[in-house]
């Protein structure tokens, strides 16, 4: 029974720290989808640039990230979940319920847009879809590969031997999602979050091809969680060497500063 309970991650559910993580996760989507969306909606009719957009969305992950971390870690999209999931970093009763509230949220955050921006708007408010002539087998594999480099970037600097990392994980992680952006935009909207797009696409009413927006990210959120954690995940330090690693660059960077001094 324990190892069923470990398995499904019941043992993670404590009553004081779930609920605070539920808030995060939700909140975090309904700003995500807010401020996101909002850059996709012009007034002026004309089509927003794609570098607004990127650094938009990157900036907005950048700052979420960085505040709601150490409360949920951050995740803000069920292709992060899954891919956490995968390797076994959250439990699946867990998993589920974060993808839940992310879904929500990213709801709330359309409808709080929609109900702030004019109706002549109404039409599109961030909704992903297809750029002219891709097939969705193609808009399948440009999502899968930005959940992949999203996903694959998380696991890199949130690597636990890697504690040099630490410092510009939530920058590095804002980046990948502002490039993704730059490159994709106008070929499937870059989405790179399910939730992101379930929440635009529930407002104007608008599935077409919509499980590219889940299969694409999901599977390559899981992808490149596997691949990190079983091939590419640095070796273990060991408590020791990760002090002895935050020792040693602080002794250096002491004797750097005994030497300029006059």
């Amino acid at each position: 029974m324990g190892n069923f309970h470990e398995t499904l991650g019941i043992n993670e559910m404590n009553k004081k720290t779930i609920w605070k993580a539920l808030l995060a996760e939700f909140l975090a989507n309904v700003l995500l989808n807010f401020f996101g969306c909002a850059s996709c909606t012009h007034i002026s009719g004309e089509s927003p640039s794609p570098v607004l957009i990127a650094l938009t969305f990157g900036l907005v992950i950048f700052i979420l990230a960085q505040t709601f971390e150490h409360v949920s870690g951050g995740h803000i999209n069920p292709a992060v979940t899954a891919g956490m999931m995968a390797i076994g970093n959250i439990g699946i009763v867990k998993g589920i319920l974060y993808i839940i509230v992310q879904c929500l949220g990213a709801l709330a955050g359309s409808a709080v847009l929609k109900a702030l921006t004019p109706e002549a708007l109404h039409e599109n408010l961030g909704n992903t879809q297809l750029g002219k002539g891709f097939t969705p087998i193609q808009g399948f594999g440009v999502e899968f590969f930005l959940g992949f480099v999203l996903i694959l970037v998380i696991c890199g600097v949130c690597d636990p031997n890697k504690p040099q990392a630490k410092p510009a994980a939530t920058l590095a992680i804002g980046m990948a999602v502002a490039v993704g952006h730059l490159a994709t935009v106008d070929y499937t909207g870059a989405s790179m979050n399910p939730a992101r797009s379930f929440g635009s696409a529930l407002i104007v009413n608008n599935w077409t091809d919509h499980w590219v927006y889940w299969a694409g990210p999901v599977l390559g959120g899981v992808a490149a969680a596997l691949i990190y954690k079983h091939v590419l995940a640095a070796p273990n330090l060991g408590p020791m060497r990760i002090v002895e690693r935050y020792t040693i660059s602080d002794e250096k960077e002491l004797k750097r500063l005994d030497e300029n001094v006059p």
